[in-house]
């Protein structure tokens, strides 16, 4: 049996972010990292591979990730913990020991329990031989696909197929896409650049049984309609969530949740000398307290950083979820933070909204395209509690800022006095910037 003082179980960005702060304190600890994929794959970049934009071998991360930093990788899979010896079992029959244990074993696409989920031609889309099995139809002339989920990567799947020439019927329960990031307002036009695309939507909607003998023939909604592939076996991709990859864990004495290892605010679980970080773990919304999902990159990183900083005697918290992010329909770039305004009135907040719009450039210079901000407040305490960007460019940038704000436990008043910069290719005149409108409008209706 090998001996280390850490070990990582799980290869993506928890995991990574964590071997990067051992590799940068020079601590001498012996670290070791369990993978079973044979790559840590950047898996936003997959629709972009499947539409030709990129090669696969681009969406590689490179093993001196793990390496460079002096952490051992080993290719194998954990299969068992045993936490009252601090061992672990790996599909190869090898052992390992550890001192302190941070589990970052992400999380699997969820594929719904309805009737035909086991036909051929049911699948997700979340690991490199999601991807290439995707890959092989395309190139044999796949012609039409129903994708379930019209959230980030349903969206991205979806343009990719139609790219190359796939008949695209797309399918969400709610009543406009992208239902956790943005407003129905907000999407408008995305929509109708989808179904001027070609894109077939079949909004407030859903999936209620797969029909077919060994392949899907036709996909049978709520509503009564059916997607029919026309007496050929078709091809169903579900990109409806995520569920936590923890299964090999069930029945120890280690405390699962629902939605995965419940942690403190130092990525500690029930357990003395275990951590846990990324995708696997359950946690809490920055702004309420209250668990929530937030299965992002963008989370799975800073909690890696601070596990990694816990394991070396750091005293560092992680304060929750935010969940900033974007995404792109064609050329439109869309993203949020926070609370959605539905989702604020979900959670009990009497939200407040503003808008503003201006260019990302000057108007007069050549290429400004249009930038429209949500913001959202809550009118008790009048701090910011999301906010939402779609423009032609720069969203990203601007959805920060707004997280920034949030983290900072801003006012609407205090975001209205957002000092800015200005340049002829770099923003709208001086005279306006379009978070700041949006919060001066919200401070207009707070004083009435």
């Amino acid at each position: 049996m090998i001996k280390y003082d850490v070990i990582i179980i799980g290869g993506g960005p928890a995991g990574i972010s964590a071997t990067r702060v051992f590799g940068q304190a020079n601590s001498g600890l012996r670290v070791a990292l369990i993978r079973p994929e044979p790559h840590s794959i950047i898996y936003c970049a997959m629709p972009y591979v499947i539409e030709g934009e990129i090669l696969l071998e681009k969406t590689f991360k490179a093993d001196a990730l793990v390496t460079d930093n002096g952490v051992d990788l080993i290719r194998d899979k954990a299969i068992a913990v045993d936490f009252k010896t601090r061992e672990i079992t790996c599909a190869s029959g090898n052992k390992y020991s550890y001192q302190k244990l941070l589990i970052a074993t992400g999380a699997q696409p969820i594929l719904p329990d309805i009737k035909g989920r086991e036909l051929r031609g049911v699948i997700t889309f979340k690991t490199e031989g999601d991807l290439s099995a995707l890959m092989e139809d395309v190139a044999s002339g796949l012609k039409k696909v129903v994708v379930v989920g019209a959230g980030a990567i349903g969206i991205e799947l979806a343009q990719a197929l139609k790219a190359q020439g796939v008949e695209v019927h797309l399918v969400d329960m709610q009543d406009h896409i992208l239902p956790a990031l943005v407003d129905p307002e907000m999407v408008v036009e995305a929509q109708k650049m989808l179904q001027d695309k070609g894109i077939i939507l079949y909004l407030n909607n859903r999936v209620v049984s797969l029909e077919g003998e060994e392949g899907v023939d036709e996909v049978i909604l709520a509503n009564g309609k059916g997607i029919s592939f026309g007496g050929e076996e078709g091809l169903v991709v579900f990109c409806v969530g995520m569920r936590a990859d923890i299964d090999f864990l069930r029945g120890t004495e280690l405390t699962l949740g629902r939605n995965g290892i419940p942690v403190n605010a130092g990525m500690e679980t029930n357990l003395p000398g275990v951590y846990a970080a990324g995708d696997c773990v359950e946690y809490q919304c920055a702004l309420t307290g209250r668990v929530i999902e937030g299965k992002l990159a963008t989370n799975a990183v800073p909690m890696g950083k601070v596990a990694g900083r816990r394991i070396l005697g750091d005293d560092i918290e992680y304060a929750g979820f935010y969940n900033g992010a974007a995404t792109k329909i064609y050329t439109l770039r869309i993203g949020g933070t926070g609370f959605t305004e539905r989702a604020a009135k979900e959670n009990g907040y009497t939200p407040v909204t503003g808008y503003g719009e201006t260019t990302t450039k000057f108007p007069i210079i050549p290429g400004a395209k249009k930038v429209k901000i949500k913001l959202i407040a809550d009118k008790g305490s009048r701090r910011i509690i999301g906010g939402q960007v779609v423009g032609g460019e720069a969203v990203v940038e601007r959805v920060d800022i707004i997280t920034f704000a949030m983290q900072k436990k801003a006012r609407v008043d205090e975001l209205a006095a957002l000092s800015y910069a200005a340049q002829p290719y770099q923003s709208f005149y001086p005279a306006n910037n379009a978070i700041v409108m949006a919060a001066e409008e919200i401070a207009g209706k707070l004083k009435k």
